[in-house]
């Protein structure tokens, strides 16, 4: 089974894209989903191989002409939007491969 590649975007790729990656794999982790999680800055982003985006609202026009689904969090620090918002798009995506 292919593993997904999930990229967590921010402007500068250092500290908010990190915090939703710890938010994201906590999630995770606790429904024993293995996915490769990674941050980037918004400057490079568009040129990383990914499966699907995790960003901010003001980060999502850069995805627009994408394939790949984004996914738009508003509090990176809430496993439970995490929950809402992007595990049924993993497990959808991982139930496809």
């Amino acid at each position: 089974m292919k593993r997904l590649r999930i990229m967590m975007v921010c402007g500068f790729g250092l500290g908010s894209s990190l915090v939703l990656r710890m938010t994201v794999d906590e999630v995770l982790q606790k429904h024993n989903i293995k996915a490769e999680t990674f941050s980037s800055d918004a400057d490079t982003a568009v040129g990383q191989r990914y499966d699907l985006v995790i960003t901010s609202g003001e980060m999502e026009k850069l995805f627009a002409s994408i394939e790949e689904p984004v996914i738009v969090i508003d509090n990176f620090l809430s496993p439970d939007e995490v929950e809402e918002k992007a595990l049924p798009v993993i497990q959808k995506m991982m139930a496809e491969e």
